[in-house]
């Protein structure tokens, strides 16, 4: 069963929806760019059945504040404060796209809070193309200001970006989309090796494969987080 629920980190409220056993060792989802925790919710309850999950609305997206300040960083710290709040010592952290991202600053800069490392489709740290921007069809449930800031930070993440992939020491899984993706594949496999402990495979069904192939994304964390 899904629970909806707020927590306040500093001046922003965050929404979060949770999945399975509260005593379950607890992993945290991120969402991409434009979405929301709902875009967990076919795999979510799947992972529930082994953990206990919690899918964050990042700031500017969904039911969390809009603050109208945006970057990868505040995300990053809010995530960690999120943890903080609902004293959650060590989590599996696992991000989508720009959720990816901030996952990925989360385990460069809090190591000891970041038991397993998963990358979904994420930007790498390198200039260029970012990949697929925020869905414009029908109405929108995020802050459109948020958009541009953060394509702009994805596109030119500095020149240090990719020197911070060696810092991270969990164990990491990077689950690309394949052909059908229009994320640059060949970056992902850059990506993966500048990171020391990392794996890299492919779940052929694009960007959005973690809703579209559920069922083989869930079964590919699920076994990396037991493995």
């Amino acid at each position: 069963m899904e629970d909806q629920s707020v927590v306040d980190v500093g001046d922003v409220r965050l929404a979060y929806r949770t999945w399975g056993d509260p005593f379950g060792s607890p992993v945290v989802l991120l969402h991409g760019l434009g979405g929301s925790a709902a875009d967990w919710e076919a795999a979510g309850p799947l992972l529930g059945q082994e953990w206990r999950v919690f899918a964050l609305d990042l700031r500017g997206h969904g039911e969390s504040d809009w603050p109208d300040e945006y970057d990868l960083e505040l995300m990053a710290e809010d995530v960690v404060g999120f943890l903080d709040e609902l004293e959650l010592d060590r989590v599996g952290l696992v991000g989508h796209g720009m959720g990816g991202a901030v996952a990925r600053l989360v385990a460069q800069e809090h190591a000891d809070r970041v038991e397993r490392l998963v990358l979904i489709e994420t930007p790498a740290p390198f200039p260029g193309d970012p990949g697929p921007a925020g869905r414009p069809e029908g109405p929108v449930d995020y802050d459109e200001n948020a958009v541009p800031a953060v394509r702009d930070q994805l596109a030119d993440p500095g020149p240090d970006a990719a020197e911070g992939l060696g810092e991270i020491v969990a164990p990491t899984l990077i689950v690309t989309g394949g052909p059908e993706s229009r994320m640059p594949q060949d970056r992902q496999a850059d990506m993966a090796s500048l990171i020391p402990d990392c794996r890299l495979i492919t779940v052929p069904g694009g960007h959005r494969m973690h809703e579209t192939r559920a069922d083989q994304v869930a079964a590919h964390i699920t076994e990396f987080f037991t493995s």
